[in-house]
């Protein structure tokens, strides 16, 4: 088997050869800042203009209503930061899951501290938001929900229907964090009444270091970044046009095959999820069996510790996570699993796959049967499990 079996493209993605290629002439040859007046900036202006309406397409938007950002971190805070202090006359009440990415519950938590209030929904056992609890949330200094579009570690795709319906009827901002789903599953903001949307380039095939925030004609928000007039005087900061165009290159290979994909993803992700569940006991799927997204995958074993099972994986020669990229550094066990009520001895013992249309049949059955003898391993140093099978007996 040909290593490394890169299984962790939630946490990025390989550029594809042909975003890549479209990418490469803005850097050495079409190089002018398209904010420029003359005409050899015309081509780089040109080109963040075609990126815009690629981006905007997929999610059934308006060119106008894409705003490029460094990345959906930045799209995150920009929307609940500046839609705090536009709609500040209104209220200071905001709503937002337990489950959500930490760019949207850090900046949350930073809100709180200059003075909002912001309630936290609990999710089900399958990381699911109820909209009925959301509902039941709403007060009339509510100026905001923003809940993901489906949840970076187990997979879980929101109710964006019944919420984004909810928040309309209550005349409250609706903000989705799409940056797993983007490019992956379906989402039109007109048909979800979604006002704010952020995405990321590099979780399609395309470059790190890009992404948008989507705000719907008529949205009052506020700039975020100050200091000069680019996109439409709302995000200051000369344009990155190689990024822009990897972005919007890797939108429209990601709306032209999205079906293809989906297909593919579904059957490996499936094969990979029955062989976990049906050859290696005390295992638990975390997230939903099939309302997940196409190419998630995530799995508790007991009796074991989640960084143990990640180095032995490597040592393997496969890639893999214990949850979300931006904490795979922490030791404490994941926000989203806890949420969804495990408890901290299990939560530990966590691992995510995620896979690319780019893996094949034979790379998941390597991983499970690499799995297989890993988890057996560390089970057998485990104390725990000895006792656990002793009582057993």
């Amino acid at each position: 088997m040909k290593t490394p079996v890169y299984l962790d493209n939630a946490a990025t993605t390989q550029v594809s050869p042909v975003v890549l290629d479209a990418m490469l002439p803005y850097f050495t040859e079409i190089y002018g800042n398209p904010n420029a007046v003359y005409s050899f900036a015309g081509e780089g202006a040109k080109a963040v203009s075609g990126a815009r309406a690629a981006v905007a397409e997929l999610i059934g938007a308006r060119p106008e209503e894409i705003y490029f950002t460094a990345g959906g971190s930045e799209s995150d805070n920009w929307a609940l930061k500046a839609a705090a202090e536009a709609y500040a006359g209104k209220g200071k009440h905001i709503i937002t899951s337990a489950i959500e990415h930490h760019a949207v519950l850090h900046t949350c938590e930073w809100l709180e501290k200059n003075g909002c209030e912001v309630t936290y929904l609990g999710v089900d056992g399958e990381g699911r938001v109820s909209p009925d609890e959301l509902e039941a949330a709403i007060r009339p200094d509510t100026i905001l929900i923003s809940v993901m579009a489906a949840n970076n570690e187990i997979g879980t795709i929101e109710p964006l229907r019944e919420i984004g319906a909810i928040a309309q009827k209550h005349g409250v901002l609706f903000h989705t964090d799409a940056v797993q789903a983007f490019g992956h599953i379906p989402l039109d903001v007109d048909d979800l009444k979604i006002d704010m949307l952020s995405a990321s380039g590099h979780k399609l095939n395309g470059p790190k270091g890009v992404g948008m925030l989507y705000i719907r004609k008529g949205v009052k928000i506020r700039s975020f970044l100050h200091g000069g007039a680019q996109e439409r005087r709302r995000r200051a900061g000369t344009l990155n046009v190689p990024g822009i165009v990897g972005f919007g290159t890797a939108a429209r290979l990601a709306h032209e095959t999205m079906e293809d994909r989906r297909r593919r993803e579904c059957e490996l992700r499936d094969h990979l999820i029955a062989r976990v569940l049906n050859e290696i006991p005390y295992t638990r799927l975390n997230g939903p069996a099939q309302e997940r997204l196409p190419n998630n995958a995530n799995f508790c074993f007991r009796f074991i510790e989640g960084e143990s099972l990640l180095i032995r994986l490597d040592q393997a020669g496969i890639c893999g996570s214990s949850g979300s990229a931006c904490t795979s550094g922490s030791l404490d066990p994941s926000h989203v699993l806890l949420a969804i009520g495990l408890p901290h001895e299990i939560a530990h013992g966590s691992l995510r796959l995620t896979l690319s249309e780019a893996n094949t049949p034979e790379e998941i059955d390597y991983t499970v049967d690499e799995l297989k003898k890993i988890v057996s391993g560390l089970r057998e140093m485990s104390p725990l499990y000895e006792d656990f099978i002793r009582e057993q007996k």
